[in-house]
């Protein structure tokens, strides 16, 4: 409807973002791909500044993010580490960062679980949730330093199980959610079963989109 100029990739989102930066660099474009400049990640550290507003400037014990590029994990990252440093945070308490990859395609999981600084590009990435499908972040490494910063983890939940999720947030909450922000709850269900949270702590699962974008039927 903009006039834009539309090119359909056959391939991953790592692929698109390469053909980006070849146009960028043949064609003078600016690139807009994931980390590739500062207004995204400076944009999503307002997620940050919402929960400790909301929270009256006391975070959450537990954040649990839907990962993929990473932005939003490393963005609201950034905004508690401004906040402590501006002495807004009550006590200078920080959540502990959970980052949630799909089974399918977790290459946050490995490097995390094997104490890797970057993640190794993950071959024959599939997962129903189109979000959590990036074999490889740009900003790995970023990543991987601020859940080991904040104390926090990385799990990998499975299809069937952020559908499932899914299923519960529509049927108990009235929120039909993405399946990237349904893979939180999948998490939640792990991180309890695993004891790595306790029932008194305040915990924040993450939606990060709509389920509407879901509608075409598998195949289409």
């Amino acid at each position: 409807m903009a006039g834009a100029e539309l090119t359909l990739i056959d391939g991953l989102i790592s692929d698109a973002a390469g053909m980006a930066g070849v146009k960028a660099r043949e064609e003078g474009w600016f690139d807009l791909s994931t980390f590739k400049e500062p207004y995204r990640t400076e944009g999503k550290k307002v997620m940050g500044y919402e929960l400790a507003e909301f929270f009256d400037w006391d975070l959450p014990d537990v954040i649990i993010y839907p990962t993929g590029g990473g932005t939003g994990l490393v963005g609201m990252w950034k905004a508690f580490a401004e906040l402590s440093e501006l002495g807004w945070l009550k006590n200078g308490h920080r959540p502990r960062m959970i980052s949630v990859q799909a089974e399918g395609c977790a290459p946050v999981v490995r490097a995390f679980n094997s104490g890797a600084s970057f993640c190794d590009f993950w071959l024959n990435a599939h997962t129903v949730a189109s979000g959590l499908r990036v074999p490889k972040s740009f900003a790995d490494h970023l990543i991987l330093r601020n859940i080991r910063e904040s104390g926090g983890a990385a799990i990998a939940v499975s299809d069937g199980e952020i559908l499932d999720a899914q299923k519960q947030l529509g049927a108990k909450e009235g929120i039909f959610s993405a399946p990237e922000g349904a893979a939180t709850i999948a998490a939640l269900k792990k991180i309890v079963e695993q004891n790595m949270v306790s029932s008194d702590e305040r915990i924040v699962c993450f939606n990060t989109g709509s389920g509407l974008k879901y509608l075409h039927q598998p195949g289409e």
